[in-house]
């Protein structure tokens, strides 16, 4: 019998160094030996990309924070289907850049949807399926806004205000307080080898716990 594969999401917000991060994670799965699935939310599949598209990219008319909240577990939900949970029953690990961590944070706390409204469709979409560790690179949204700047071009959520991303650093570390066996938070206002070395640290920590 395959022995089911692990579910770990990276989840922060602008600027927190996401992408550099989960190349490290990746790296270090695949130097201990493990097949790893690695993917983002939202996307995943061609219709969550065109979904993402749809959430990122300014519109001449931008999606209420119903419709966006519809569209983020419309794209969960085929994500899921087609690749989380059959990787996952193959023993594959799946290293997921956000999930619905999320969707509680920006939807929820920065949006101000009805929390529950959001767990009724966490429920709907994803049944029992939770991450088994969620890392949370957390960084103050003055720092992390200058960082996210500096890119080329902003998307539909990286030019909110500053206020909206501290409602969503304040829903993350809500989250975070919540359920904190499952959460690893990592101080992103470190210089890239200090963030590192701590990631490296909680995350062996994590696998010796948890046996792998």
């Amino acid at each position: 019998m395959i022995e089911r594969g692990k579910f770990i999401t990276l989840e922060g917000g602008e600027g927190v160094g996401k992408s550099t991060n989960l190349a490290f994670l990746q790296a270090r799965l695949l130097d201990a030996g493990i097949d790893v699935r690695v993917t983002r939310e939202p996307g995943g599949t061609p219709l969550g990309e065109a979904i993402r598209s749809l959430l990122l990219n300014e519109g001449p008319t931008a999606p209420s924070a119903l419709a966006e909240v519809l569209l983020v577990f419309a794209a969960r939900a085929q994500h899921i289907q087609e690749v989380i949970e059959p990787a996952l029953a193959a023993g594959r690990w799946v290293l997921c850049d956000r999930f619905t961590d999320a969707t509680y944070a920006y939807q929820g706390f920065a949006r101000g949807l009805s929390q529950s409204a959001i767990a009724t469709l966490e429920s709907l979409v994803q049944g029992s399926l939770q991450p088994d560790l969620t890392v949370l690179l957390d960084l103050p949204p003055s720092i992390g806004l200058k960082r996210a700047s500096q890119r080329a071009e902003l998307d539909r959520f990286e030019v909110e205000d500053e206020a909206f991303f501290n409602r969503v650093r304040e829903g993350y570390l809500t989250r975070s307080l919540e359920n904190p066996e499952r959460w690893l938070v990592i101080n992103a206002g470190q210089d890239l080898e200090g963030v590192q070395r701590a990631l490296a640290q909680g995350f062996s920590s994590w696998m010796a716990s948890h046996g792998s």
